[in-house]
């Protein structure tokens, strides 16, 4: 499968995909991180293909990923013809760059060998099973930075077996960065978005993530977008940005105010016209536009390694979502050793870090009673002081040297101290006090709702969707419980006395 100049670990995860070929797996899964070179596989994988005289189709989900084939394709003197749209041409060579749109409703060609870009899409797309259902006897090889989508391991009686029979691991983003193949990233988390009350839904991996219709109405408000205009200029000033929002008017809403700020920034959706969207581009990566903001349609397909800043706007609890944004500013360049991510959206603290294990199985689709999730301990935490990102168990700040000590309800910004606004409390904060208010009700022999009157009264909510786990309660909850409790008798004594 391919002779061509190959990095190690390309060339044995080839060699496992030819073995797991031999061995009888003919739907077989490649998970090769953003950066780690899926296309020059894929073209090793197709050359192989070709000098045994095989036709190979290499299908793809958007038009945009068919045009970067065919130019990457050239480049390396594969020549092929093309099935998309208006656009189809020489459908009868040995290889053919096709979208998955366009030969459903043709039909597939005749081949020996399909490969599959961006391959976790494969799972929630009817199109992709049709097609794979009809050539069910041709070997399949997907290419995927993020299998983690549901159902990639699925049984189809149609297919006689799962989707994807097996999946070849080639390597990690760690071990990538490790290679200098990829740079690593700083990550800070200024603030992020109340996300209490917006609906959820799955996407179209089958992933729980919020709704794209609700989602809006939480992030897209001055104040947070001011808060990320300043930390931009404050940690990121000058540099190439890419920003990913929560929809259209809420990335809209973020260029204004760049511009607003006086930085060249711009906006593209799937609306923009073609030859805009590349004129768009073309005028970020020579340096004339600073920001470009959108709020999908750079996850996949864009490469512009001189991007050293991501602004993460759009909170997501999808995986696949958050690695696909993520790795748009892990290339390396000349220009940077590190990049660097601003999350406004609360998604690292809720997914950790991009370079963490991730669950490299394929998901069969059935319903599991206990997801597995990190746990607190497991993620990375807030430096109070500068926002940095620590990784998990660290207590000193790897970026200012503040030492974190028993949280309080009070945080320090700008040299002054602060007492956190109830109403501007943060999940964690919530959580932190139901703990140690549990704490105390245990110690104390009181009951749940005991728990939950004291919480309601101080933060004016009632609990929800909090773990029901004590700790150890820090000085400031105790002299508040002790408050509350002395005012309650003070005025069950003036009671009684009147």
């Amino acid at each position: 499968m391919g002779s061509l100049d190959l990095r190690p670990y390309q060339a044995s995860a080839i060699h496992a995909l030819r073995l797991g070929l031999a061995g009888g797996a003919l739907r077989q899964m490649l998970y090769s991180p953003t950066g780690s070179g899926k296309t020059e596989c894929a073209m090793a994988i197709i050359h192989g293909a070709m000098l045994k005289g095989k036709r190979v189709v290499f299908l793809c989900n958007r038009i945009n990923l068919v045009g970067q084939a065919s130019r990457r394709f050239y480049r390396s003197g594969i020549q092929h013809g093309i099935i998309q749209g208006d656009n189809t041409r020489n459908i009868d060579s040995q290889v053919i760059v096709a979208s998955i749109q366009t030969v459903a409703r043709r039909s597939m060609p005749d081949c020996d060998l399909i490969v599959i870009d961006e391959a976790h899409a494969v799972a929630g797309s009817k199109e992709f099973r049709s097609v794979l259902i009809e050539r069910n006897n041709i070997p399949v090889i997907g290419l995927s930075a993020t299998p983690f989508a549901k159902g990639l391991g699925k049984h189809y009686e149609e297919l006689g077996g799962a989707l994807f029979e097996s999946m070849t691991v080639a390597t990690s983003i760690a071990e990538l960065i490790d290679e200098k193949f990829l740079v690593d990233c700083e990550i800070y988390a200024p603030s992020e978005p109340d996300m209490t009350g917006i609906k959820q839904s799955r996407n179209s991996f089958g992933e729980l993530d919020w709704s794209d219709m609700d989602i809006e109405r939480a992030v897209d408000k001055p104040k947070l977008i001011g808060d990320i205009v300043g930390h931009w200029l404050k940690l990121s000033n000058g540099l190439p940005t890419v920003c990913f929002a929560s929809s259209i008017a809420h990335s809209k809403h973020i260029v204004e105010s760049f511009r607003a700020a006086g930085v060249a920034a711009e906006h593209v959706d799937c609306y923009t016209d073609e030859a805009e969207r590349a004129a768009i581009l073309a005028r970020v990566e020579s340096g004339e536009t600073t920001i470009v903001s959108n709020v999908g349609i750079l996850t996949e397909g864009w490469d512009f390694p001189a991007c050293r800043t991501m602004i993460l706007a759009r909170p997501t609890k999808s995986l696949i979502r958050y690695i696909q944004m993520i790795g748009r500013v892990l290339r390396p360049h000349a220009t940077k050793t590190l990049a660097l991510v601003l999350d406004h959206s609360g998604t690292v603290r809720r997914l950790g870090f991009p370079t963490d294990d991730f669950p490299l199985e394929l998901d069969d689709g059935k319903p599991r009673s206990e997801q597995k999730k990190k746990t607190e301990e497991e993620l990375p935490k807030k430096c109070p002081e500068c926002h940095y990102m620590k990784p998990p168990k660290v207590s000193v700040c790897p970026r200012c040297g503040f030492k974190s000590s028993r949280q309080n309800n009070v945080s320090e910004e700008d040299g002054e101290l602060r007492l956190l606004s109830k109403k501007r409390a943060k999940k964690d904060d919530k959580q932190r006090v139901y703990s140690e208010l549990m704490s105390i009700a245990r110690s104390k022999g009181y009951s749940s709702g005991w728990v939950s009157h004291k919480f309601r009264a101080y933060f004016g909510v009632w609990p929800r969707g909090l773990s029901d786990v004590c700790s150890e309660p820090s000085s400031d909850i105790r002299s508040w419980v002790l408050s509350q409790q002395i005012r309650f008798a003070k005025s069950r004594e003036a009671k009684h006395a009147a």
